[in-house]
């Protein structure tokens, strides 16, 4: 499904009304998709870490869906091969981690890690340790969350994986996806050029393009084959080919909420990392590091960014992508990064 400009329909009508159940638009009128729509759809997306373009895609439609529901909506359990998202599901892993448990990372997704620490606070409030979030888990949660304030329990275990991680490069598994969105053979360039100089470290590198039963324009695949091999790390190499021609320069991202919700430390340290060390080797524009909540950076259980090397619009962008020595420069410094992340402090 793509909705946009002039789109109508029971879909738009659909869409409308989850705009409005958001306060992000008067669902009381009803019409076509007009700019109006297309406002609150941006606003949405700038709110979710979403590619900000005021169309109604898979992704955005997804996460509208998943904005409806509020803890105590529905009952949620684990359901293998098939996640319940949602942002009640996010509403249940911060008090999860809250009270205590852990939850893993608060993504909002309800995976094994979220099933542990429910059946673990239902066993020590006296519940069914079943794994199933209803009625009288809800009312358990209501008690004890009155008595429980302050700390951030899921802030201090990222940072204690963040202190695991750094031991040096030699003995890390690093996954690196070159992507597919635009400059393909340059992302690949430069990912072979990181793998080498990573591999001569001693670090084991994975390629995600080499993997041939992975659908490349899948993110979800690609972040299932990083959490099936236990990467430490997932770099994703890109290049952007954006319809403005004045856009240029590089920009890392890392998973987080961009209203300063829940994010992931390492991955932020990482992103970092890696973007001082291109921007001191090339002359690329430094676009600094952002908080997405792009499926790639969302779905991987280790720290993860991606990084935008540069705009194929862009005139100047486009003939430093197209210079080896350029992509070199840029190799070095995203191997460089990682190296200076995983370094023992």
């Amino acid at each position: 499904m793509l909705l946009r400009l002039g789109a109508s329909g029971a879909a738009v009508d659909e869409v409308r009304s989850r705009l409005g159940h958001l306060g992000l638009l008067d669902e009381r009128v009803a019409g076509d998709y007009d700019e109006v729509v297309a406002a609150a759809v941006r606003a949405f997306q700038q709110e979710r870490g979403l590619r900000v373009d005021g169309v109604v895609g898979p992704d955005t439609y997804r996460r509208l869906e998943e904005a409806r529901w509020h803890l105590g909506d529905r009952v949620l359990t684990f359901t293998p091969g098939h996640l319940v998202t949602g942002d009640d599901v996010t509403q249940l892993q911060a008090r999860l981690s809250q009270l205590g448990f852990n939850a893993g990372r608060i993504d909002g997704m309800f995976g094994p890690r979220t099933d542990a620490a429910l059946r673990e606070f239902q066993a020590s409030v006296g519940v069914n340790a079943d794994g199933v979030c209803g009625p009288d888990t809800y009312r358990a949660f209501d008690r004890l969350i009155k008595t429980i304030s302050g700390g951030n329990a899921a802030l201090l275990r990222d940072r204690v994986t963040l202190s695991e991680l750094r031991t040096g490069v030699m003995d890390k598994v690093v996954v690196i996806d070159p992507g597919v969105d635009a400059g393909v053979e340059i992302c690949e360039a430069i990912s072979v050029r990181v793998e080498g100089r990573l591999a001569a470290l001693g670090t084991q590198v994975l390629l995600t393009r080499t993997q041939a039963s992975l659908s490349r324009q899948d993110e979800g695949q690609r972040a299932d084959f990083a959490n099936r091999t236990g990467a430490d790390l997932l770099v994703s190499i890109n290049c952007i080919d954006s319809a403005s021609s004045r856009v240029n320069g590089v920009g890392s991202f890392y998973f987080g909420e961009p209203s300063g919700g829940a994010h992931s430390t390492s991955g932020r340290l990482l992103a970092e990392r890696v973007q001082d060390e291109i921007c001191a080797r090339t002359s690329f524009l430094d676009c600094r590091t952002h908080p997405r909540t792009w499926d790639l950076l969302r779905m991987t259980r280790m720290a993860a960014i991606r990084i935008d090397v540069g705009n194929l619009s862009n005139a100047e962008d486009a003939e430093r992508l197209e210079d080896p020595v350029v992509q070199d420069a840029v190799a070095e410094g995203i191997a460089s990064g990682v190296t200076r992340f995983c370094a023992p402090v």
